[in-house]
């Protein structure tokens, strides 16, 4: 049994991770300053004793004791992440140094989530951890994408003159129960706009690819990256099925049993026009790959969404 903080832990994919760390017989601290995450996804783990709930900044230094720390703080959708640039830059950048130093001190593991949007749009297809990336540093999106670049040198830089145990993964598209509805991300985008029987907004002619990773298993890869001891990253980790957005549009419609149409306006800026992970390291090193195709868990965002009853009208 390890004591584990998980910053942005009442997230999307914090929360999941809280409660598979849980089921292990783990002591969680969930850290989280709810910008995007909501108490309502940690809400049934409260009862457990094992389980903590912590309202902080990691802008701010965090003052606890763990063996191992995920640090997934940071908005990730760009309605979100572009709301206050200048403070998601910070998360990623002060945040990351707070967190490896509390780690630092207590001699813990530690695993940083970066993201597919180190490699921008690139020109390296599919993306392998060795390529570089084609990023726009002054763009509306550079403030996640570089915040997260820079990240990832902290976390090399730490391991290179301290010895310090970091982890880190590159999380490509991830989806599935729990992910905020209305945060701007496609998949949730098209499930409500097809359960409210509006049109889905395809951004650009809809060719442009996206590889879609199922919740339950980003949760998998980043634990087993976190207990490897070989190497330190990064990892790819998503789904290496590609699909244009027209046949994610598709696929949501032929799930949800909606008829609305398609409609489709202008790209935005620096929108990458592939995205697909190689996971040739994850496989060797991890043993891991994706285990739930699309439409099943296409259906299963799905239940979540109508089951907790998100206004659809």
């Amino acid at each position: 049994m390890k004591t584990i903080i998980v910053t942005g832990g009442a997230g999307f994919l914090g929360s999941h991770l809280c409660e598979r760390l849980l089921a292990r017989g783990n002591d969680v601290i969930c850290v989280d300053n709810f910008f995007s995450g909501r108490k309502e996804n940690v809400q049934h783990l409260m009862g457990n004793t094992r389980f903590e709930l912590v309202r902080h900044d990691i802008v701010h230094p965090l003052y606890l004791e763990a063996d191992q720390i995920y640090n997934l703080a940071c908005p990730a959708s760009p309605v979100a992440y572009q709301y206050n640039p200048i403070k998601t830059i910070k998360t990623s950048t002060v945040g990351m140094v707070n967190m490896l130093g509390l780690a630092k001190r207590c001699r813990a593991r530690i695993l940083h989530t970066s993201t597919s949007e180190v490699y921008g749009d690139p020109d390296v297809h599919p993306q392998r951890e060795d390529y570089w990336g084609n990023v726009n540093p002054l763009g509306p999106r550079s403030c996640y994408d570089e915040g997260k670049r820079v990240a990832e040198s902290l976390c090399v830089n730490y391991h290179l003159a301290h010895g310090m145990e970091v982890r880190i993964v590159r999380i490509f598209n991830t989806y599935g129960p729990r992910m905020d509805p209305n945060d701007g991300r496609v998949v949730s985008n098209f499930i409500m706009q097809a359960l409210r029987g509006e049109p889905l907004t395809i951004y650009g002619d809809g060719s442009q690819t996206r590889s879609f990773c199922y919740v339950d298993d980003l949760i998998e890869g980043l634990m087993r990256m976190m207990d490897q001891d070989d190497d330190i990253g990064p990892v790819n980790i998503g789904n290496p099925v590609e699909n244009t957005m027209l046949e994610l549009a598709e696929a949501v419609l032929s799930v949800t049993g909606s008829d609305a149409p398609i409609t489709h306006v202008d790209l935005p800026k620096d929108d990458p026009k592939q995205r697909c992970p190689d996971i040739t390291k994850a496989k060797q090193l991890l043993g891991w790959e994706p285990q739930v195709d699309l439409k099943t868990g296409l259906g299963k965002a799905t239940e979540y969404y109508r089951a907790t009853q998100f206004d659809a009208s």
